[in-house]
């Protein structure tokens, strides 16, 4: 589905409507293995004043550098932190604090190429395997729910939330108010944001919250 034609008047849009964050996936990319919007990435940056958290197709340390020196805060690296762990531990040594790993979970277990690819490891496995290489924050993503807007998987982020002590960002399933009332309703210390898309881009409903609530829009 199709909302906005350029990228950065939703940019713009959430930023006026007090957004702390910036979710920008770059769906090309992932499917190509590489960067392929980091012209709009850069437009985006150069247009907002704040910070922006990139994810898709980076699979390397030439590519997390690309994205940085495109203007984001923080790289998100999603198979390739699954496959290569050394790798993950690199490029979280040489960007402190500017690493997310992103790990998606189908039925316990971790999927991997755009969720294509299942792994023999369930995500609080491959958050301690990462987080003991240096990896500090970490996205999770339940696919079953991901897109739906029925409803976060509260019962599994509740149970990775307290095998780690790993920042978290939730995303999946976030439909109404209602849900991310549900979410700190968990008194999970770790799990520091939520990731909302869809449900912003269909009005169900918006960013501008009372302030003590933080809302991440997602590009």
């Amino acid at each position: 589905t199709l909302y906005d034609a350029d990228p950065l008047d939703a940019a713009l849009r959430w930023e006026e409507e007090g957004a702390r964050w910036l979710h920008v996936v770059d769906l090309d990319g992932a499917k190509a293995g590489e960067p392929a919007n980091l012209d709009h990435v850069r437009r985006i940056a150069a247009a907002v004043n704040i910070p922006i958290q990139l994810g898709g197709g980076l699979r390397d340390s030439r590519k997390v550098e690309q994205a940085i020196s495109a203007g984001v805060e923080r790289v998100i690296l999603g198979t390739a932190a699954v496959r290569d762990p050394d790798m993950a531990e690199a490029i979280a040594a040489a960007h402190p604090g500017r690493v997310v790993a992103s790990v998606d979970a189908r039925a316990g277990k971790v999927a991997a190429e755009g969720w294509t690819e299942a792994s023999a490891s369930g995500p609080a496995e491959v958050i301690a395997r990462l987080s003991q290489r240096g990896v500090e924050r970490f996205v999770y993503t339940p696919v079953e729910v991901d897109g739906l807007m029925e409803g976060p998987d509260v019962d599994s982020l509740a149970g990775l939330a307290s095998s780690t002590e790993a920042e978290i960002i939730y995303s999946g399933g976030v439909g109404e108010l209602a849900d991310l009332e549900a979410l700190a309703s968990l008194g999970l210390a770790n799990v520091t944001g939520v990731i909302v898309g869809r449900a912003l881009y269909e009005r169900r409903f918006g960013v501008k919250l009372n302030p003590e609530t933080q809302v991440v829009a997602t590009l």
